[in-house]
């Protein structure tokens, strides 16, 4: 989304459909070998996303376009929409940085939640946690990997690993959900949009191949920082 916006120059309201096109199809993309490996837990699927499916439709179809511009204004203190977008999109990458960058393993909550809920998913919680992400997904066009792995781990139970092959599925069909809720009242660049995802997509595989020369921890707090500082650019290209 920052990429659309300070790169190509395109709004900030608009760059959130761009963005939840391109995350939903290179999540698919990446979907399909997990599907294939049988790493994806499918009811934990289906409690999670029938909610976010509903909640990220919703916020696309309904509350974006509802929300007053400018969103908020005090005296001379203006806040635009698309500012507002900018704002929330940046704490979000702050708070994703921090989970990145922090030091802690999700195995170590899975078994304490496992003794304590004798092994059975938490479905109820999952599926607010999903409403939840729905909500995010639709606002700011992103997919809220670094909120989904965490809740199947405590929730649902889950081995890291088919976690985050499950999160990759329900990012994939909640992007696709929100850009169906744009598609209504929003007309799309394909002729720019197809180019870049098909970029998009060929950077997952040389993701892939580069991954296996640096070590997991080190490229998880490596791209920690990498979205810190981007989140800092935002806020202080949209303060200034």
């Amino acid at each position: 989304m920052p990429i659309f916006v300070y790169v190509f120059g395109i709004a900030p309201l608009l760059a959130t459909t761009y963005s939840l096109f391109v995350v939903g199809t290179t999540s698919l993309v990446g979907s399909v070998n997990h599907l294939w490996k049988r790493r994806v837990d499918l009811r934990t699927t289906v409690a999670f996303a029938f909610p976010s499916f509903v909640s990220v439709y919703l916020s696309r179809r309904f509350l974006m376009p509802a929300l007053p511009d400018p969103l908020f204004r005090f005296g001379n203190v203006v806040l635009a929409k698309n500012e507002a977008i900018l704002f929330f999109f940046a704490f979000v990458m702050i708070m994703a940085a921090r989970a990145m960058i922090r030091n802690q393993r999700p195995e170590q909550g899975e078994a304490s939640v496992r003794r304590f809920d004798d092994g059975r998913p938490r479905y109820g919680s999952l599926a607010l946690d999903g409403l939840a992400v729905g909500l995010l997904t639709g606002t700011i066009g992103a997919g809220g990997g670094f909120l989904i792995v965490p809740m199947l781990v405590l929730l649902a139970g889950l081995p890291i690993h088919r976690a985050v092959a499950t999160s990759v599925l329900i990012i994939a069909v909640n992007s696709f959900v929100g850009l169906l809720g744009d598609l209504q009242h929003t007309a799309l660049d394909w002729n720019f949009l197809f180019p870049f995802t098909g970029l998009s997509i060929g950077g997952i595989f040389l993701g892939m191949y580069l991954a296996r020369f640096v070590a997991p921890d080190q490229l998880k707090k490596g791209f920690g920082w990498f979205v810190l500082a981007v989140a800092g650019f935002i806020v202080l290209k949209e303060l200034l």
